[in-house]
């Protein structure tokens, strides 16, 4: 008798455990659901928010790169005087001053994005530099024309980080 009543007390509990298991793992599969989809209205929410601020930082390095390009830069900052040392500085000044002013945007704009738009910056200024060394560089005009004759045979350091960054505006649509 005490063998029936143990029997039947199993019964009714292997029903009533199935049906809690079942009910807790249903009430698990729901719950990780819901938390997902408010995570992605979330995650859509700060895109949509976000979005134009990142674009508008990809627009600002792009002029950026336009406006170190050597020879739009020595067309847009002219010597003040025929010391190629000065004008040496005053270019290298003139890009500096443009890479500070949009020192922000590094935070809209990927980590491997802002290390190749600062190695154009480099390289630029490198590129001035190395020109200004050269004993036939004697005056600023002399210097201008360098550079120039420089990028006439290859390309500029700008033009390789402005296409990364078409790649990467392009990635985000």
């Amino acid at each position: 008798m005490e063998v029936e009543k143990i029997f039947d007390l199993f019964l009714y509990t292997i029903p009533s455990l199935i049906t809690g298991i079942i009910a807790y793992s249903f009430f698990k599969i729901h719950t990780k659901n819901e938390d997902g989809r408010r995570r992605f209205l979330l995650k859509k929410d700060l895109q949509v928010n976000a979005m134009p601020l990142r674009l508008q930082a990809y627009e600002r390095m792009a002029i950026f790169l336009e406006r170190i390009t050597p020879s739009k830069l020595l067309i847009r900052v002219s010597p003040t005087s025929s010391n190629k040392g000065d004008y040496e500085s005053l270019l290298i000044q003139s890009i500096e001053q443009e890479f500070e002013h949009n020192l922000s945007q590094q935070i809209y704009i990927s980590d491997k994005c802002w290390s190749i738009i600062t190695a154009a910056k480099n390289a630029t200024i490198q590129l001035i530099r190395k020109a200004s060394l050269l004993e036939k560089t004697d005056t600023a005009n002399k210097l201008r024309e360098v550079i120039l004759t420089e990028m006439m045979e290859r390309r500029p350091p700008s033009d390789a980080a402005l296409s990364f960054i078409k790649d990467e505006v392009s990635d985000l649509w």
